[in-house]
């Protein structure tokens, strides 16, 4: 391991130029549940460590435009203590709840597991559900992209040198909405996902769904949002039929590997049956909005 320098700037100026001049042998310190993993087992060796908690911006959450702003750097534990991130996306909040231990929990950051771009990331398929918009910052200024839009693959992001994910915006829940998220371990927690996914729908006064988003996890090389499941629910009253069809589109969509965890044809299995699982728990929460 080489000699690694240790920077904690208090302002995204600051931390945009650090990372600019490291020419790519940088990494972000968030809340390091991953990252001090890799540094430890030799898989990543930065020649700058860059703290990014001591930056405002990134430890903030505030109501805007009827959403939630929160930023990226803040940990799980603490946006699941906040009662106004829990009501504005309880899917989301399924989501942190399932991420490690209460420990791992008081460290890790929504932020850091999008960024470490893992395919069986818990909290990022509830995020594209809930149609989150990330907010990036690098020397070219600042730029919006939804979630689903962020992760190319494994390890892998759209973020180029210098630009740090500063926040997420939950927008404005439509009445009479809901959204959950659930996934399948071989353990109860302190495990990854083998299949997970999200669901968020919204019933019009009769009951009837008028938009959805649907996104499942660990069955491709990144987080998948499915146009295709999220039809399936639509101008239906997400009945038994329509939950059938989102499991079957939900199923089409998958493109898993064979590991130590699941086979191909298990995820694909188990694919269809948390969406329709997810999908049923969105809507009774929905119908509780009336």
């Amino acid at each position: 391991m080489s000699e690694m320098l240790y920077r904690a700037p208090a302002t995204l100026e600051d931390a945009v130029a650090l990372l600019a001049g490291a020419n790519g042998t940088a990494r972000v310190l968030a809340g390091g549940t991953d990252l001090l993993i890799q540094v430890r087992g030799g898989r990543v060796d930065p020649q700058l460590l860059l703290d990014v908690k001591r930056i405002a911006e990134l430890r903030a959450i505030a109501a805007e435009n009827g959403g939630l702003r929160f930023g990226a750097a803040l940990s799980c534990m603490e946006l699941l203590e906040h009662e106004a991130f829990t009501h504005t996306s309880p899917g989301v909040a399924d989501a942190l709840r399932l991420i490690g231990s209460v420990q791992v929990k008081g460290r890790a950051t929504v932020g850091g597991n999008l960024c470490n771009a893992s395919p069986a990331a818990d909290s990022v398929p509830a995020l594209i559900a809930a149609g989150a918009i990330a907010s990036i910052v690098g020397p070219g200024g600042r730029r919006e992209a939804r979630v689903e839009d962020v992760v190319l693959g494994p390890g892998k992001t759209t973020l180029t040198s210098g630009e740090i994910l500063a926040s997420f915006l939950l927008p404005q829940r439509a009445p009479r909405s809901g959204d959950a998220y659930l996934r399948f371990t071989p353990r109860t927690e302190m495990d990854i996902a083998v299949v997970g996914a999200g669901v968020s729908l919204a019933l019009d006064a009769q009951g009837v769904c008028s938009r959805a988003r649907v996104s499942l996890g660990a069955v491709a090389e990144r987080a998948l949002l499915l146009p295709q499941a999220a039809a399936a629910l639509i101008g239906s009253t997400v009945d038994a039929a329509a939950l059938e069809r989102l499991a079957a589109a939900a199923r089409a969509a998958c493109k898993p590997i064979d590991d130590k965890r699941g086979t191909r044809e298990f995820r694909i299995k188990i694919a269809g049956v948390l969406a329709r699982r997810a999908a049923g728990i969105a809507l009774a929460r929905a119908r509780e909005q009336n």
